[in-house]
């Protein structure tokens, strides 16, 4: 059976203000034309539907016109709800359209009820566990830890349990829209660390035969039978060295990966990330292939230049991002400001700020307060977006 992976679609998202949708609608015209082009038998879509839990009308529309071509083609697709989807939303009239072929799974409970098609080889369980977070979910699992790996764990028990009362053979997959231990984030997906555990092991998931990730930015393999298929599209600049693909999947008769190839996504304009004083950039021959990319240029001027952003877009005119990291003399070496918060978490400032204003850092007493107050605000956020 051959499988097409994609995931973290992000309708309606822009980037640095530049809007995306005609670039979403070229690469849905491209999945559409490798479904027909390629054969493939089901379409996988790991969650990340939308950017958004209440998404602008163009993108809604973009999606109505891709679940029509993708029920015109004829060829079955299932999807699940990620972190940035509202998981009501989506699901509304999920059972009207899987009379059409599309599957739409987004609520936990059904975690362990697949799609079952068939090919000359028998059947295939397709599972999707859409994005689970752990405070509104954990009881409904009956998960006996917080956590996203004691929901994960949960949901795939009932995954294992359903899966050992089918026929002998039956070959599996499952959709799962999380952080796996081993993958590579990037600037652009939303933090879903919860109680400082920011991955869940890929063991997890063990006993099916491919599981379809969605979450994380970049195509990549955290084992031969657990990838992310990564987004379509480049969402932060962080994403320049990305190669933006879908998996196309071969799963054999005996649930073997027989065949993984990545299938280039369309490239609305490249990025490009340049650096150094600002009169180097305007004039440096080797910067020619970039007069056409989106342009994130850090400018390292000592003292800041008069009008750079107009200035470089003479030269770049689709430069989106200015930074400024000026040089540092001898008597001026400390980090800016951005720099020194550069990969530090919302506790580690917090406690950095304490240390600061009291001359030495928080106990441990002090510190599970922080921590606290931290997760109190990221599960009430969380809470009011599925409830928006």
């Amino acid at each position: 059976m051959r499988l097409l992976h994609t995931s973290d679609w992000h309708l309606g998202r822009s980037f640095h203000r530049v809007s995306l949708l005609d670039a979403q609608a070229a690469f849905l015209d491209h999945l559409i034309a490798t479904v027909r082009e390629r054969e493939v038998d089901a379409v996988l879509v790991a969650g990340d539907v939308y950017d958004r839990a209440v998404p602008p009308l163009a993108a809604v529309e973009l999606f109505d016109r891709a679940l029509h071509r993708l029920a015109e083609a004829g060829v079955p697709t299932v999807m699940i709800s990620g972190n940035h989807d509202s998981a009501r939303r989506l699901g509304v009239g999920a059972g009207l359209i899987e009379r059409a072929g599309i599957h739409l799974r987004t609520d936990p409970a059904g975690a362990g009820v697949p799609v079952v098609l068939s090919d000359a080889h028998g059947d295939v369980a397709l599972y999707g566990l859409p994005y689970l977070e752990p405070s509104l979910v954990r009881e409904q699992l009956g998960a006996v830890k917080p956590g996203h790996e004691a929901v994960l764990s949960a949901a795939m028990d009932r995954v294992r349990a359903d899966l050992a009362a089918r026929p002998a053979g039956t070959r599996s997959v499952v959709l799962a829209h999380a952080f796996v231990a081993g993958g590579e984030p990037s600037d652009s997906e939303r933090d879903i660390t919860v109680g400082g555990v920011a991955a869940v092991p890929a063991g997890v998931f063990a006993g099916v035969d491919y599981v379809a990730l969605g979450h994380l930015h970049g195509s990549q393999t955290v084992d031969e039978r657990v990838r992310y298929s990564g987004s379509p599209l480049a969402y932060s600049f962080s994403e320049v060295h990305h190669r933006k693909t879908m998996w196309l999947i071969d799963l054999g008769a005996d649930g073997a990966i027989e065949a993984a190839e990545r299938v280039d996504c369309p490239v609305p304009r490249p990025l490009a990330r340049i650096s150094g004083r600002l009169d180097d950039l305007l004039a440096d021959p080797e910067l020619a292939r970039h007069e056409e990319a989106w342009v994130e240029a850090t400018l390292t001027d000592p003292v800041r230049p008069a009008e750079p952003m107009a200035r470089l877009t003479a030269r770049f005119p689709h430069t989106l991002n200015l930074v400024f990291e000026p040089e540092r003399t001898d008597d001026a070496p400390h980090a800016s400001y951005a720099q020194r918060l550069r990969d530090r978490t919302d506790q580690q400032i917090a406690e950095d700020f304490v240390a600061h204003v009291r001359g030495a850092g928080p106990d441990g007493a002090e510190r599970t307060v922080l921590h606290g107050a931290f997760e109190a605000v990221r599960v009430d956020a969380a809470e009011r977006e599925v409830a928006r």
